[in-house]
């Protein structure tokens, strides 16, 4: 192969020196073909283009080659094979050739599906406070010991780009309402306007352009904040740019290598500190001179307000009630009050609870789990039940976790040496809850201190305590008071008596 140098010391020779093609074909132990070639060659090289390639094996499965590579470009990138799974792939079709000629024709053909399917953009402008964008990430860290995989909510303000990110267990509609208030408390207020995809906790259909059918509770979300909604195009990553570049600054700085937790408080704790020194630290992409932090600070003021009241951000689900008292939502199961047996109820989730309302009562409030077939009871939500299966207290499931006052604990464990110490126990207990727990362990220590280890002395001592108090006497004021006392005589009933034999 000629090299650049050569070509030059050819054209030197023949331009300047004068010296004959024979002669530097002599010299330069070169053809006199390649010395009129690079005496042509104006640019200093040469170029060579091969008209036809011959493909004397690939060529019948050029075809299988192309149609494995257009499957392969339309993966994920995550599932996309690599050039030598195409190559064994294609081999399993019948070529027989080798990899260097599939590697060519590959790079070629990629070469050439970059140019057809290249986009431009316009660059996008936002003023202060007119927009922000939000979206989900999955990332993987380890979890109190476990590995496990988070939802991260992204939202990134336009104008500024100042960021929020917080890691859920879930993607879910209460989790979008939870990370929008997190995120507008840190912002300080809100934008006029949000930028999403089509995710289905927001767009329930998608129509022709930009028409979009939002979810009922999303928009009144949105018209909480005074929020105008934007759904991208499907597919179109770029309509909301930014934030799609934050996930990917997200996770490469943040959670790359794999990060440690104990909780997700700690999680989201460090992630908001990590947020804070990447925008104080990193300069504003356009506004060169100053940084994200510094920008964000001339943004606030556009900010909106907030409400003063906070959004009641919840999924509502309507759910029935089994008869052991339980509701199954998210795949786990929460007990209810035993007056919601019968009759539908409706699971309100938040991100950190779930309360069970029944025609406008609270029947049952629990802390959220986020596993899988795990069951959260509430013990008092049987007692009533207990009144016609006092057997139901020693080995009831929902009773092993009940935990009473230390002179409740004790009475209970006498009462067990009781023939009828469940039923004895089974009646303290109902009057829990109509005097509370508070009222009751007084009146359990009471009959301990008095060594009568009853529960018709516990109820008695209840009953006594919660009789009205007796009125206190109301002095007489002195313009009232009688100047005579009146003096108690029945004598006058004796003349009655004697007036009536006479007649």
């Amino acid at each position: 192969m000629t090299t650049v140098e050569t070509i030059g010391r050819i054209r030197r020779a023949y331009f300047v020196q004068k010296v004959s093609v024979r002669e530097i074909a002599r010299r330069l132990h070169v053809s006199r073909k390649t010395v009129r070639r690079a005496i042509e060659a104006e640019e200093g090289k040469f170029s060579y283009d091969r008209a036809v390639q011959p493909m004397p094996k690939l060529g019948a499965h050029v075809a299988d080659l192309e149609r494995l590579l257009a499957e392969n470009e339309s993966k994920p990138k995550r599932e996309r094979l690599t050039l030598v799974r195409l190559f064994e792939a294609l081999r399993g079709l019948g070529y027989s050739g080798g990899y260097d000629a599939v590697r060519r024709h590959a790079r070629r053909w990629q070469r050439d599906e970059a140019g057809r399917t290249a986009t431009a953009f316009v660059p996008l402008s936002f003023d202060p406070g007119e927009a922000y964008q939000f979206d989900w990430s999955h990332e993987v860290v380890l979890l109190a010991g476990v590995t496990t995989t988070v939802k991260v909510a992204h939202v990134r303000l336009c104008h500024s780009r100042m960021f929020f990110v917080r890691a859920y267990p879930r993607e879910s509609q209460e989790m979008v309402f939870y990370a929008h208030a997190r995120a507008f408390a840190f912002f300080g207020g809100a934008c006029t306007r949000g930028i999403y995809d089509n995710m289905t906790t927001a767009v329930d259909a998608v129509f022709v352009g930009k028409e979009r059918k939002f979810n009922r509770r999303f928009l009144q979300m949105c018209n909480h904040y005074l929020i105008e909604p934007t759904a991208c195009t499907p597919a179109a990553g770029w309509e909301k740019g930014q934030v799609e570049n934050q996930v990917g600054l997200v996770r490469e700085r943040f959670f790359t290598p794999r990060l440690r937790f104990a909780s997700y408080e700690e999680m989201n704790g460090w992630l908001l500190d990590r947020c804070l020194d990447h925008t104080r630290a990193n300069a504003h992409p356009e506004l060169k001179a100053r940084t994200i932090a510094e920008v964000f600070d001339d943004e606030k003021p556009a900010l909106m307000r907030l409400p003063t009241a906070s959004f009641d951000g919840f999924h509502a689900v309507t759910a029935s009630v089994s008869k052991t008292l339980l509701v199954r939502f998210d795949y786990n199961k929460y007990s209810v009050a035993a007056r919601a047996l019968g009759r539908p109820v409706e699971v309100h989730a938040y991100a950190d609870r779930i309360v069970i309302r029944q025609g406008g009562e609270i029947v049952a409030e629990h802390e959220r789990r986020f596993g899988r077939e795990q069951t959260a009871y509430d013990p008092w939500h049987y007692v009533p039940v207990l009144a016609k299966k006092p057997g139901a207290l020693r080995n009831g499931a929902p009773f092993k976790q009940l935990a009473l006052p230390p002179a409740l604990e004790h009475l209970r464990a006498r009462l067990k040496k009781s023939s009828d110490g469940d039923r004895q126990m089974v009646a303290i207990l109902t009057a829990a809850t109509i005097d509370g727990l508070d009222a009751l362990e007084a009146a359990a220590t009471e009959a301990l201190d008095q060594g009568a280890i009853s529960a018709d002395v516990v109820l008695n001592i209840l009953a006594r305590s919660r009789s009205a108090p007796m009125e206190p006497t109301i002095a007489m004021p002195g313009h009232l008071q009688l100047a005579i006392e009146p003096v108690a005589n029945a004598s006058r009933y004796d003349r009655l008596l004697t007036g009536r034999k006479a007649a």
